[in-house]
């Protein structure tokens, strides 16, 4: 008789925040231009690629002021 087989698992994706070094998780496969927040210092982030994944600081909202 043999094992059953394990199932597929989807295993969180980590990236470091380039802010902090500390990790940035991903708990589904992140999409280009999505935002996230690293936990460690609370900088919120921009996926800029996904193959491989890179972060960056995500640009800082502007107010338009109606110009």
């Amino acid at each position: 008789m043999s094992a059953p087989t394990p199932t597929a698992t989807s295993q969180p994706i980590t990236s470091p925040c380039p802010e902090c070094e500390g990790p940035v998780r991903f708990d589904r496969p992140p999409l280009a231009g999505q935002v996230a927040r690293c936990t460690d210092c609370g900088v919120e982030l921009e996926v800029t690629s996904t193959s491989p994944l890179t972060l960056a600081l995500a640009p800082e909202v502007e107010e338009d002021w109606g110009e």
